[in-house]
């Protein structure tokens, strides 16, 4: 699907204007138009337009109520387990100058540990099947996708990934189809 993209640079404080805060009232992004409709929220955002495109290309959701099971269970991983050590390490690692924050190597140590914990959840798993949610993509591999970047690309922590046999060539799957890197070609990730 085409869409428009307006960018807001959080670095100069654009999430804050009244404008955006119209949108996003938290003043964090991403948030959408979608003609009259708004909203924001990542995940909420997925599954709002896996929903709305389900009829085109990849059933994301999954095709049974087990399968849609699965793929909501690990959307919550990603979320409550996947992404706050990630993030916090990404702030700290890609961030911090841009941020005015000062490094902290024991909250690095901290989140290291606690994703790789998470991470050797994700290599039992993953040795069982293709994917998190089963043996089809889903949107539960698609929402590792932002961060788990920044982790391979900017954090200097890909070992994270790579030392992981199933993690890496699941890593390898997502991170490579072309859907993904026309995101990349057409929207750089800021450093």
């Amino acid at each position: 699907m085409e869409f428009e993209v307006v960018n807001i640079d959080l670095f100069k404080g654009e999430n804050k204007s009244p404008d955006y805060l119209k949108l996003q009232p938290f003043g964090l992004v991403p948030a959408i138009q979608d003609g009259d409709y708004t909203l924001y929220e990542s995940r909420a955002i997925i599954r709002y337009y896996a929903e709305k495109y389900k009829s085109q290309g990849t059933e994301l959701f999954g095709k049974t109520m087990e399968e849609k099971g699965k793929v909501e269970q690990w959307l919550e991983v990603e979320a409550h387990n996947f992404h706050p050590p990630l993030y916090t390490l990404v702030l700290h690692t890609v961030f911090s100058s841009k941020l005015g924050i000062t490094p902290d190597q024991k909250v690095i140590q901290e989140n290291e540990a606690k994703l790789g914990n998470v991470l050797d959840v994700y290599e039992e798993r993953l040795s069982m099947s293709k994917y998190l949610a089963g043996d089809s993509l889903s949107l539960a591999d698609l929402s590792h996708l932002p961060f788990g970047h920044y982790l391979l690309n900017g954090a200097g922590k890909g070992y994270l990934i790579r030392d992981r046999k199933h993690v890496s060539a699941w890593w390898d799957v997502i991170s490579n189809r072309p859907s993904w890197k026309k995101v990349l070609h057409l929207f750089p990730y800021p450093t």
